[in-house]
């Protein structure tokens, strides 16, 4: 008969902000996955791009998982993968929809109102009391994508096309806000290779639904990037999965700030996307903000996990 009983792999002398730093790292792959997926997104199709994607990254992490220590995951915890692999397809479509129509920083600078979301879930879901270092770190980074906007929507007009992607990212971000907060619930039930596994496989049976009407062959050329697309996905749903693990959502929230800044360097060097000296000036509330939340001493967080 088996039992929860809580271990812990942070033992030793490990610092408080590793899990920070970690999670600022997952977010920095995540960032250039972004990148990679706006390219083929324009080249297939969101959706098309994003089945292929599940279902080249479900096939990595299914052999990672059967080369582990594998454990059948409970009911219970099987419904939380289904669960937010449900929000993670909504969010998906919607915020990958609007950046085919949108420059990379501001899709990323719009998507930063779901943290604000979610530092508050936290309190109301979790239970998590809200630190007045996170309340800063969250304001701060709000002010700097604030700016970057005003420079933004004042410095040009928007196409009818972007509006309306605009409108689909901000959709995007209530539904990610609760997404942060299944991470965490997720990550103190699962291991992270469990997690990668049932979230992409869920994510492509869902997709995999509409594939008799809206699925295409993949062109050969393009399948190398959709594999690295998928590795920079698992790699980041790794490390993001670890860090929450690990340390309250309210202090890994605020690195997902620092996305703007690869958004920008990104969006520059592949798409020629310009910055004006408001996107500076609010990067550098931005960073900021997560150097609030890096020196904030987050409390760490056992993993639970099932013992035979």
């Amino acid at each position: 008969m088996s039992e929860a009983v809580k271990t812990s792999s942070l033992t030793g002398a490990v610092s408080p902000t590793i899990p920070v730093l970690i999670c600022a790292l997952a977010i920095f792959l995540l960032s250039g996955m972004d990148a990679a997926m706006k390219s083929l997104a324009i080249a297939v199709g969101v959706y098309n791009t994003l089945l292929w994607r599940s279902v080249v990254a479900t096939l990595v992490a299914g052999a990672a998982w059967s080369a582990g220590s594998r454990s059948k995951p409970a009911l219970p915890v099987l419904g939380l993968h289904a669960l937010r692999a449900a929000i993670v397809g909504v969010v998906l479509i919607l915020f990958f929809w609007g950046l085919a129509r949108l420059p990379i920083a501001e899709a990323i600078g719009l998507s930063f109102v779901a943290p604000l979301f979610a530092l508050f879930l936290a309190a109301l879901l979790l239970g998590e009391r809200i630190r007045r270092q996170a309340v800063w770190a969250s304001l701060a980074g709000m002010a700097g994508v604030a700016i970057i906007l005003a420079g933004q929507f004042g410095a040009a007009s928007h196409s009818q096309d972007a509006l309306v992607g605009t409108a689909a990212v901000l959709v995007s971000t209530v539904f990610y806000a609760y997404n942060l907060i299944l991470s965490r619930q997720q990550a103190l039930l699962a291991r992270p290779v469990e997690i990668m596994l049932f979230q992409n496989l869920f994510v492509a049976i869902m997709l995999g639904l509409a594939a008799p009407w809206l699925a295409i062959a993949l062109p050969s050329d393009l399948w190398l990037p959709m594999a690295g697309v998928a590795l920079l996905s698992l790699a980041g749903q790794f490390l993001m999965s670890w860090s929450y693990a690990r340390a309250e959502a309210q202090y890994l929230i605020p690195t997902e700030y620092s996305a703007f800044i690869w958004a920008i360097a990104l969006g520059w060097f592949f798409f020629g996307e310009k910055v004006a000296w408001t996107t500076l000036a609010g990067a550098g509330l931005i960073v900021a903000g997560c150097l609030i939340a890096a020196r904030a001493n987050p409390k760490l967080a056992e993993p639970i996990e099932a013992a035979m």
